[in-house]
């Protein structure tokens, strides 16, 4: 399936594929985008039941893959994914590594914890709507899932990624189904790494990702894995945007 994908920067330039989370979609990387397409050309499509993508069933890693590689005909490139969207990019690196030049990986969701990954998909299944974008904003930094963000970032981003329904109640544009099975996808075992020049960013306070999805990564690539902690949380492109687009332009040459 073809995918909505959002894209910066000029066609003829290297590609820079960037994959979002779950419950996300790709305009979150317009502001790395911003920076990054003066020599990118920058690819970030809505996954599979997120967006302006079409929202039906399967959400396999298998389908959103299939569908990312559809969409962006990308021979090869650099690949980068948050959360969710890293395991997608990691898989496509393990089963393709010649279509991938350099892997970045931004708070990764490698593999979550079985009970956490119930824990999540329990949560998602919850009826979520605000009256207005602040009330929205206010329930990120409520929920603990956004530390230091500035309130002004996450006012426009969210004013983007919802919609209001016929109640008159603002919703995020996804699908919940689509979520709650991604979680599912997440609590399987992931694939080894690839020997790819590899970047990590990490936040320092993320309740996601643990010592032991790192240590394969140490193991595995030795000098061609470089790991940057960033201040906050698990998103880091929110808590962290400056330090993180300086490691991307650092490990993107």
């Amino acid at each position: 399936m073809r995918l909505h994908l959002h894209e910066w920067g000029d066609p003829d330039w290297p590609s820079l594929v960037c994959l979002h989370g779950v419950t996300s979609y790709g305009g979150r990387f317009h502001r790395l985008a911003d920076r990054l397409s003066t020599r990118f050309h920058v690819l970030a499509p809505d996954l599979r039941g997120h967006g302006l993508s079409e929202w039906e069933p399967p959400w396999t890693i298998e389908t959103q893959l299939a569908d990312v590689l559809e969409t962006v005909a990308v021979d090869r490139g650099v690949w980068l994914g948050h959360s969710f969207g890293g395991r997608l990019v990691a898989e496509l690196a393990a089963r393709d590594p010649d279509r991938v030049e350099r892997l970045v990986l931004l708070d990764p969701a490698l593999q979550v914890p079985a009970h956490v990954a119930f824990d999540m998909a329990e949560l998602e299944r919850q009826e979520a709507s605000f009256d207005s974008v602040e009330e929205a904003v206010q329930a990120r930094y409520d929920s603990g899932r956004v530390l230091l963000a500035p309130r002004e970032l996450l006012l426009e981003d969210e004013a983007a990624h919802l919609e209001r329904g016929r109640d008159g109640r603002l919703r995020y544009r996804y699908c919940k189904s689509a979520v709650v099975a991604s979680w599912s996808e997440m609590a399987v075992a992931p694939p080894a790494p690839a020997r790819i020049p590899t970047l990590l960013v990490l936040g320092e306070l993320s309740w996601l990702v643990l010592d032991d999805h790192i240590e394969p990564y140490r193991n595995a690539l030795g000098d061609l894995l470089e790991i940057v902690y960033v201040p906050g949380g698990h998103t880091v492109f929110w808590d962290a945007l400056g330090e993180t687009t300086e490691a991307l332009d650092r490990f993107l040459g």
